[in-house]
């Protein structure tokens, strides 16, 4: 699917099966602590919430970076990301998309700041901390059905400071893990449009990623009719 098209929900025309058999099991949807400064907060934004940031989502992708999928090692990444504030490639910020078309990002929004301080509040950060997150880059990732994400830290920026996901679109699983090793112990997790997760202070380096989207699960009015559309907002500790 091409993220820019608004196409009509439709099931495979192979099947006849009702949209209900193709949701996963969420089991208990509540805000749930997984672990120090990481917290899932299921359903925070409305579906009309969702549906204009995915109207933000296809002005953001229309340029002057197009959306691409990076390279890591040489191997481009399933999934596709259109850069906010700073374009990252693996290992680097720059404000000049180098690898793309040499062009400068779109400058990271003022609403998105005073969303991630929402984010920080809501989730039980202190007032001081709430009060000085100011983050300055978006990592903005398109979530086709065969897309993946394998286990990661985000360590590219030179600050610490929390990350702040939000998912619209078709759920996913999400695994978060601990900051030592990529593999376990770590909890698998169903993200659903319009989830929050944000880590920070002990779980900032966590390991983490998305080892599956979940096909026809976007929710009528999310704007969003197949894929998954992830924000992770993040600062950089850089100037310039």
């Amino acid at each position: 699917m091409n993220p820019t098209e608004n196409n009509s929900r439709s099931t495979p025309a192979t099947s006849t099966a009702p949209l209900a058999l193709f949701v996963p099991e969420s089991g208990e949807r509540s805000r749930r602590d997984l672990a120090s400064g990481a917290t899932w907060i299921p359903d925070w934004l409305t579906l009309q919430q969702q549906a204009w940031i995915v109207t933000q989502f296809r002005e953001w992708i229309a340029g002057p970076v197009p959306i691409r999928a990076a390279k890591v090692r040489g191997h481009e990444m399933s999934v596709r990301t259109v850069c906010l504030g700073w374009h990252w490639q693996p290992y680097t910020y720059t404000r000049e998309a180098g690898d793309v078309n040499g062009a400068r990002v779109l400058d990271f929004p003022e609403w998105m700041v005073r969303l991630g301080r929402c984010a920080l509040r809501e989730t039980g950060y202190a007032p001081a901390v709430v009060a000085a997150y100011t983050p300055d880059t978006a990592l903005v990732n398109y979530y086709d059905a065969t897309a993946r994400l394998g286990m990661h830290q985000d360590k590219d920026e030179s600050s610490l400071a929390p990350v702040v996901s939000l998912s619209v679109g078709d759920s996913c699983t999400f695994r978060f893990g601990n900051t030592e090793t990529r593999s376990k112990p770590y909890t698998d997790l169903l993200l659903a449009s319009g989830d929050l997760f944000v880590f920070g202070g002990p779980s900032r380096l966590a390991y983490h990623g998305v080892t599956k989207i979940h096909e026809y699960t976007a929710p009528e009015g999310c704007g969003l009719d197949h894929g998954r559309i992830n924000i992770t907002m993040r600062v950089t500790g850089l100037e310039g």
